[in-house]
């Protein structure tokens, strides 16, 4: 059972002190940053683009190095002098310093799982045999470098357990390096790949592999070319990458992106091809019984690239997916490729919930639904019959459900805003649930109260928020300093889970808000739908409309208000600052996308056209143009503070969009509130970032925001 003890001191800190609101600083020293005069005429339109130059990487170009050394130092000396900077980075890394898991992943009778004890840069990976055997350690990612930034990225086992296949990050880029181990000796293969990118990791037995990559980038391009022709490979163990063999590509589609699965049962191969981010797909299947007969021959199983299939997994010669075809809010099917003329078939019904996935467990099948953005997972036969609900502890959100055809047991990871990541094994016979691994804390869950609300938007639609705060300050009814977080694009749904981070803001009497806008996938296809392309404002106007209800119904103050998104929640700040730069008191806009008529020229950038449109059409380059954040900063304006944060090896979203954006902001006439960007060094998007680079960056962001909404943060 998880043990808990009560932070009762830090609280009594908190309520004891006075509430500090921000001064008005003099005006900011920023470092010079050279304006060129260059312009582009595009559709009829002049436009400016004065800071161009800092689009180029940073380690090949001495004039970017040099003004990212100076923005750092700039930014630094004003982080370290904000009151509550020690006393966030104290509190964030006692609130990380417990034990955390991941899921177990059973394959040939051992247990794989992630294990860090609390501090350690990167989760650890270990083996054991049996549920009660001994751990041994397997991977160790912390003594891969000096700095903690090469990361453990993705890894799997071979269906007897015999191989461990695993990718490797460094420096968070999004390239991954492919490597094997030995299970049983510990010993790392000379097998190594590279070039891997966006790709799934898929064992043929335990004789090799297939995966996803693109072709080795011009010298000096990796982190900035765009990516096209990306293709799957089978690499047979104790081979070199050079003969690898080719399983599937479409040079005569370029465009297009594809990863591939193996069901459990080790008899297909599913390829899923794409041509953007939007869920619409192709699917091939490779029969790899037939594999040493015909080689690696694809056969079309679904065309048109129109609707979303999502493999459950295959038994035979049966296939289960989820689908939007005919459901916008999602369905299980089947089909039997043993038939003459195979047909679909329907398991499960669509029904109010999004279906977001499922998985065959022994003889049943689990689904996960989401209800109001949060989780719902109900247990049926492989008929479809429905058989029980899974009890979960509130709003939530639960994930993992792995587990092969055949298994007795599932393991399943629950979270929430008050609670970290627990892990629980089920026994699928009685549907009892167990813990198996729980952290120990520093505060007790019951002492905030998390709260789903709707409110109303600019044309009426309803937009439900999470709102979590400490008991004592909900029942009070008192208005606290308030961060409000928001996405709003690419079917991404924004469920509640638990951070070290907001954590800290919450202890110090702040309120932390989750708003799930259009955009989203939250409510399926309709709800993605009304915010992207010609319906983007949507998402801005939903934002907005949070902040002006968290105000009037007494939850922040009208001069306590901050916001904070990342990548496309980055665009959202910047944008919404712009649109209502009144309403907000500080923000934080996180390695966002900030020049939307040139997205498109970089790495995956090519990809988002499908949510934001293209900017070489005029039609969609009109829309963009009126909130770029870049481009549409309004001078003689008040602004709020804003923290723009960014990493030097971010090859999503290209660091260049935050280094304009920062330097158009500071050459505005907007006020006197600080307009700072933090530029972390050997990071990436997010993923793989070192636990000390997370609290460090949390501190900063968290000062900062408690600074300019007049967040009380305990005596240091």
């Amino acid at each position: 059972m998880m043990r808990v003890v009560r932070a009762l001191l830090a609280f009594a800190m908190v309520l004891a002190c006075l509430p500090v609101r921000a001064e008005t600083p003099p005006a900011m020293t920023y470092p010079e940053t050279r304006r060129d005069a260059l312009v582009e005429t595009l559709f009829g339109d002049a436009i400016a683009d004065p800071f161009r130059w800092l689009e180029a990487d940073v380690r090949s170009a001495p004039d970017v190095a040099d003004w990212v050394e100076r923005q750092n130092a700039v930014t630094r000396a004003n982080l370290d002098a904000l009151p509550g900077r020690t006393w966030f980075e104290d509190r964030i890394r006692a609130l990380f310093d417990n034990e955390r898991f991941g899921l177990p992943v059973k394959a040939g009778g051992r247990y794989f799982y992630e294990r860090n004890t609390g501090l350690l840069n990167q989760a650890q990976l270990f083996m054991r045999k049996g549920m009660k055997g001994q751990p041994k350690l397997l991977l160790d990612p912390n003594t891969w470098a000096d700095d903690g930034a090469t990361a453990l990225d993705n890894w799997k086992p071979s269906e007897k357990g015999k191989y461990l296949l695993y990718s490797v990050q460094d420096g968070g880029t999004d390239w991954r390096i492919l490597q094997v181990l030995d299970v049983r000796t510990g010993t790392k293969l000379a097998d190594e790949v590279r070039w891997a990118k966006f790709t799934d990791l898929a064992w043929v037995g335990d004789e090799g592999f297939l995966y996803s990559r693109f072709p080795e980038p011009e010298p000096g391009k990796k982190f900035q070319s765009l990516n096209f022709n990306q293709a799957i490979y089978y690499h047979r163990i104790g081979t070199d990458q050079a003969s690898d063999e080719l399983v599937f590509a479409t040079p005569e589609h370029p465009e297009r992106n594809h990863t591939i699965e193996v069901t459990t049962d080790g008899r297909h191969a599913i390829i899923t091809s794409s041509v953007g981010t939007d869920a619409r797909y192709e699917v091939h299947i490779v029969d790899l019984e037939r594999r040493k007969r015909d080689g690696w021959t694809p056969h079309r199983l679904i065309a048109g690239f129109e609707h979303d299939w999502k493999l459950v997994d295959g038994i035979g010669q049966t296939l289960w997916f989820v689908t939007n075809k005919d459901a916008p809010r999602y369905r299980l099917v089947l089909i039997d490729l043993s038939q003459d003329a195979p047909q679909w078939h329907e398991v499960i019904a669509q029904g109010t919930d999004i279906l977001e996935e499922a998985k065959i467990i022994g003889t049943q099948l689990v689904a996960s639904f989401l209800h109001n953005a949060s989780t719902r997972a109900l247990i049926y036969d492989l008929k479809g019959k429905t058989i029980r609900q899974l009890s979960l502890n509130g709003y939530g959100t639960a994930a993992g459900f792995r587990g092969r055809p055949g298994d007795p047991e599932t393991f399943y990871s629950f979270t929430s805003f008050n609670r970290p990541t627990s892990i629980y094994r089920m026994d699928l016979e009685t549907g009892e649930s167990e813990p198996f691994a729980t952290p120990e804390l520093l505060f007790d869950p019951a002492d905030f109260a998390v709260d789903q609300r709707f409110y109303t938007s600019k044309d009426g639609t309803r937009v439900p928020m999470f709102v979590v705060r400490r008991k004592d300050i909900a029942r009070a009814g008192k208005a606290v300093p308030t961060l409000l977080y928001g996405y709003g694009g690419f079917d991404i749904s924004l469920t509640p889970a638990y951070s070290s981070i907001r954590m800290a803001w919450l202890e110090a009497g702040g309120a932390f808000v989750l708003a799930n806008l259009r955009g989203g996938g939250e409510f399926g296809k309709e709800w993605h739908d009304a915010g992207r392309r010609a319906n983007k404002q949507n998402v801005f106007d939903d934002f907005i409309a949070a902040g002006e209800y968290l105000i009037a119904q007494g939850i922040t103050p009208a001069d306590g208000l901050a916001i904070q998104g990342g990548s496309n929640g980055g665009l959202l700040v910047g944008a919404v600052m712009n649109q209502r730069p009144d309403l907000f008191a500080a923000g934080n806009a996180a390695v966002g996308v900030m020049d939307m008529l040139r997205f498109d020229r970089f790495t995956a950038g090519r990809y988002w056209i499908d949510d934001y449109g293209d900017p070489g059409v005029e039609a969609d380059f009109r829309i963009l143009r009126a909130y770029s954040p870049y481009h549409n900063i309004r001078a003689g304006q008040e602004y709020p503070a804003i923290l723009v944060t960014t990493a030097d090896t971010d090859d999503r979203v290209v660091p260049g969009h935050s280094f304009k954006y920062a330097a158009a902001l500071q050459a505005a006439d907007i006020g006197e509130k600080p307009q700072l960007i933090r530029i972390e060094t050997r990071a990436g998007h997010g993923s793989g970032k070192p636990t000390d680079k997370a609290i460090e960056e949390g501190a900063d962001v968290m000062a900062f925001l408690a600074k300019w909404t007049g967040l009380a943060v305990p005596q240091e």
